[in-house]
């Protein structure tokens, strides 16, 4: 079994992503490691050349400015990278997305036990969506809580944006469909909410136009405070020297925040939700049984 990982950066150093942790997070699992970097203002590149591992592979890119709508120029960077990929299976880390050391053999013994079997076309990860600082992370119907990140690398695949994969099937006139999936029961530790607010915003006035939409302006304590939780475990050791880890307390949001209606809606399905005891949030792939 061969395992590729892969990924795209873009002044991931001035944004302030943890990219140098996530990719070192996932060298002991893969055996190559595809980095699609593309032209930009800041030294990504070098930072990634200096990691010095011979799995690491870069492809040099440029990015379609002109491609300005709902972040499809992130779904071809993305592609560029899987398409690079020589493994079995394909394993994509987003930049502020990081592995616990805890859950590598857990992984690679999904990968090992689901590789004959066809029926499954992606590996599922229960995700850590930490927020305003890494004691606190943010739970509700608003956070996709699971999502496929390792794809079986036979597949016609495509990504329409940045976060997920659809299958088109060969010879089928249907239209393409989410990937049927199992479970990794394996964690993906998520950092992006965790950045300075200064950075956060630099990340949504550059990212803004690819989407076609406006600069947000960042502020963590504008959000409802119910959706956050205590988080008490460990973090992935290559994250000791990014993240503060003396913070004394979790995050407190602005008690007086008036919700929006998205925001309103969402704590209503979470009410839903533990009265049911169902999931709600939006799932890209179907769970194979």
């Amino acid at each position: 079994m061969k395992v590729s990982c892969f990924t795209f950066l873009r002044n991931a150093h001035i944004l302030g992503y943890p990219f140098i942790e996530s990719i070192r997070s996932a060298l002991p699992l893969c055996d190559e490691y595809v980095v699609n970097v593309g032209d930009g203002d800041d030294d990504t590149l070098e930072m990634v050349q200096a990691i010095g591992s011979p799995k690491i592979r870069i492809i040099r890119s440029r990015w379609n400015e002109k491609m300005r709508t709902k972040g499809y120029v992130y779904g071809q960077q993305k592609c560029v990278a899987l398409f690079n990929c020589t493994g079995d299976w394909a394993f994509y880390l987003e930049a502020d997305e990081v592995l616990h050391e805890d859950d590598i053999p857990v992984i690679r013994r999904a990968m090992e036990t689901r590789l004959a079997d066809e029926r499954v076309e992606a590996l599922v990860f229960d995700f850590i969506h930490f927020y305003g600082n890494h004691r606190t992370y943010a739970s509700s119907p608003a956070w996709y809580r699971r999502e496929a990140r390792i794809i079986r690398n036979s597949l016609r695949v495509f990504a329409p944006d940045g976060l997920f994969f659809l299958v088109l099937d060969p010879g089928s006139n249907k239209k393409s469909r989410y990937p049927r999936a199992a479970l990794a029961d394996a964690r993906i530790f998520h950092y992006g909410w965790v950045r300075s607010q200064e950075q956060m915003g630099e990340k949504s006035r550059r990212v803004a136009g690819y989407w076609g939409g406006q600069t947000t302006v960042i502020d963590y304590s504008k959000i409802d405070g119910r959706m956050l939780r205590e988080y008490s475990g460990s973090h992935p050791a290559v994250m000791r020297g990014w993240l503060p880890m003396d913070e004394p307390a979790v995050f407190r949001p602005d008690p007086g925040y008036r919700l929006s209606p998205r925001e309103r809606r969402h704590r209503i399905l979470q009410k839903i939700e533990d009265v049911l005891g169902v999931d709600l949030t939006k799932k890209h792939f179907r769970l194979v049984r």
